[in-house]
């Protein structure tokens, strides 16, 4: 979805999107967490210091929790299946999106164009992402792929569903480095989309690397079922 959607703002006079002021705060805070939670475990901190953030947010999370219970079924009741971005154009899909989303507390801070026919996402990991020493965790690398392919589905204007997802790790994938990760689809038998991925990145000699190549198969299905679903919520 472009990033001018209209889940993000109303309409003004000249017919130009004004941001949501909460949709903004959202973004703010979703970012703000996602540093904390690299300033935690990338940074040495004493237990003093630990404790009295953990009070702190144990207090935020009081307020929050007093607010009545969100459902991003009423709030977004249609998918994100299209219409698809013009070439080139940045892909915003909704806010909360775990991986890719602006708002989201567990999202990769990762930006996502068209590219043709391919989505191509820019990201780099940093240290709540990490699994071996310097690497980055292979689930992360996995819901990656996850994410940046249902965006074949925004381009192709199709909905559908993760069938199966595999991921061949070729080296391990480096923190602190921008990294690419372009998927595109393969084929299509009946409801099945076939598509392949790839994640590269400059190595330590400054030369290209593939660290993980992808495979996956999504299953399409009739836009009403998303309608039953969000009203089933």
């Amino acid at each position: 979805m472009a990033a001018d959607d209209e889940g993000d703002g109303a309409r003004v006079g000249d017919g130009a999107l004004e941001p949501d002021p909460v949709v903004l705060a959202r973004r703010r805070v979703g970012r703000a967490i996602r540093d904390l939670g690299h300033a935690v475990v990338g940074h040495v901190a004493t237990a003093d210091e630990l404790d009295a953030l953990a009070d702190r947010l144990a207090e935020c999370v009081s307020e929050l929790e007093a607010g009545p219970r969100r459902s991003r079924a009423i709030e977004r009741p249609s998918g994100d299946w299209g219409p698809g971005p013009v070439d080139g154009e940045e892909m915003i899909s909704f806010e909360d999106r775990p991986v890719s989303g602006r708002a989201s507390p567990l999202g990769l801070d990762a930006r996502v164009l068209r590219d043709g026919d391919e989505a191509v996402c820019e990201v780099t990991l940093r240290a709540a992402h990490e699994g071996a020493p310097g690497r980055a965790h292979g689930g992360v690398v996995a819901a990656l792929f996850d994410d940046i392919y249902g965006f074949l589905l925004t381009i192709h204007e199709t909905p559908g569903f993760t069938g199966e997802l595999t991921v061949r790790y070729q080296a391990g994938v480096p923190l602190y480095r921008p990294l690419e990760c372009r998927v595109r689809l393969a084929g299509r038998d009946g409801r099945k989309l076939h598509m392949v991925g790839e994640l590269t990145g400059a190595g330590d000699d400054g030369h290209r690397v593939a660290y993980a190549t992808s495979r996956a198969t999504f299953i399409t299905f009739d836009p009403e079922l998303w309608a039953r679903l969000a009203g089933a919520t």
